[in-house]
């Protein structure tokens, strides 16, 4: 009994009665299941590999190891594998004493054969559900320093930490490109923290928050008596960011005479405190964002152009998280298992009407309307998810097709990042037959190393 249990079989059934066992495996087969049978439970905890994604049938009467002995052995290696124990008449106590165990489920003899397929299909589903939220907290514990502050394994975000990671590498200013609530400024951190400057200061200013009155004064400090009120010298945030990096927000809020004075420092690199003469050299890196357009904004009169182009050197575009389907469940799984850890709750797994439902939604605030789901979620409340206007999720502007088709892209992508070695390994995964899962990749983009050579045989 050293052989492991084949990872495609999906039912384990294990009955020293033959007549029965044939039976019940004939049911199952024909049901579509992938059954393997045993006549005893010897050795069979140390057949079953890690993350097996299947369930075992058990009869709990048998000579040797019966069935709650099989099921304390296999939940000592794996306390989730579901476990079904089959019950002769008269051995209800023994099959609660089961289900305190742990047991999955307990069919009483004589049973009927769908109620052991509804069974055996439950179980599947919670397995499935298991191992998915397993993989995805093993993605998150396997991550480089980049990948721990930029999460996701989508095409969209290992193109963004390529592009992190080489402009961390040279001194030059940045504009970061992005949606609200697409997080500008935890790459902007990310570019910071991974550079020469790391040790200095890193000064980060929303001009979108700042009133117009004060924003000047904020960004480039005052002498005592340059205006009303400014009884003492202010040290701006420019200033204040020498030997680091100052990430400035919103910058397509910003006044245009605040652009003009923006524009000088970027070009000679010193700062002239309001009511003072003298210039101040700065030896720092400017990061600016923006959630807008800005070359139409020049365009159209409301930016400068020349502001526009200074900045312009290296633009940095964060993806929108529609754009990045595979990402969603990992990133949501990610910030739930943080907020249970700071409220001292236990981690909770999703399910598969919540996974549809994440997947399935718009996302218009992006990883910020994310983060929030996922805090509701580890503490019991519903996900919340809405359009705006209230809408249901994932009506803005996308037809019922479109969004089947993005839920089926974000599925088939998602297992895609685990580890299968062929096109077929990857089709018995989603359920579905090898040529309709190649036309799925052709149809929605998606390249599985091997598939076109694998599809000649």
């Amino acid at each position: 009994m050293s052989r492991a249990i084949d990872s495609r079989i999906q039912v384990l059934l294990i009955d020293d009665d033959a007549h029965l066992r044939q039976a019940l495996s004939q049911t199952l087969d024909l049901a579509g299941f992938r059954v393997e049978t045993l006549a005893d439970a010897q050795g069979v905890a140390q057949r079953i590999p890690a993350d097996w994604p299947g369930v075992v049938v058990s009869d709990i009467r048998m000579p040797g190891i019966d069935g709650l002995q099989l099921l304390q052995q296999l939940h000592a290696q794996d306390g989730e594998l579901p476990v079904l124990l089959i019950t002769g008449h008269g051995d209800v106590p023994l099959a609660v004493q089961a289900m305190r165990a742990g047991a999955y489920d307990f069919l009483e003899k004589p049973f009927a054969s769908e109620a052991l397929l509804d069974s055996v299909r439950r179980a599947l589903d919670v397995r499935r559900l298991v191992l998915d939220n397993r993989s995805l907290r093993l993605a998150l514990a396997d991550r480089s320093q980049l990948g721990a502050r930029l999460l996701g394994q989508s095409p969209a975000m290992l193109r963004l930490r390529e592009q992190v990671g080489a402009l961390a590498a040279i001194n030059s200013d940045v504009l970061i490109l992005g949606e609200t609530g697409a997080g500008k400024e935890v790459v902007a951190r990310a570019l910071h923290d991974l550079s020469a400057r790391k040790k200095g200061p890193f000064v980060a200013i929303n001009a979108g928050a700042l009133a117009e009155s004060v924003v000047e004064s904020e960004l480039f400090g005052h002498e005592p008596g340059a205006f009303t009120g400014a009884q003492k010298r202010r040290i701006g945030k420019f200033e204040f960011a020498n030997g680091g990096t100052l990430f400035l927000d919103e910058i397509e809020s910003m006044s245009p005479d605040v652009q003009v004075k923006l524009l000088r420092l970027l070009q000679e690199r010193v700062v002239e405190r309001l009511g003072g003469n003298q210039l101040i050299p700065l030896d720092i890196r400017v990061i600016a964002a923006t959630k807008e357009d800005l070359r139409q904004a020049a365009d159209q009169g409301r930016f400068r152009a020349d502001l526009y182009y200074r900045l312009n050197v290296a633009p940095l575009r964060i993806p929108p998280l529609r754009e990045r389907g595979e990402d969603i469940l990992l990133l949501f799984q990610h910030y739930a298992d943080g907020a249970s850890s700071r409220h001292g709750l236990p981690t909770r797994s999703l399910q598969a009407g919540q996974r549809a439902l994440l997947l399935g939604h718009n996302w218009p605030g992006n990883v910020r309307e994310l983060q929030n789901a996922a805090e509701r979620f580890a503490i019991g409340l519903e996900l919340g998810l809405e359009q705006p206007g209230g809408s249901t999720p994932g009506s803005s502007g996308q037809s019922l097709g479109e969004q089947v088709e993005a839920y089926e892209r974000a599925l088939i992508s998602a297992e895609m990042h685990k580890p299968h070695n062929s096109l077929r390994s990857l089709a018995e995964a989603l359920g579905i037959a090898r040529k309709t899962l190649h036309d799925k990749l052709r149809k929605h983009g998606l390249d599985f190393a091997g598939s076109a050579a694998e599809d000649t045989d």
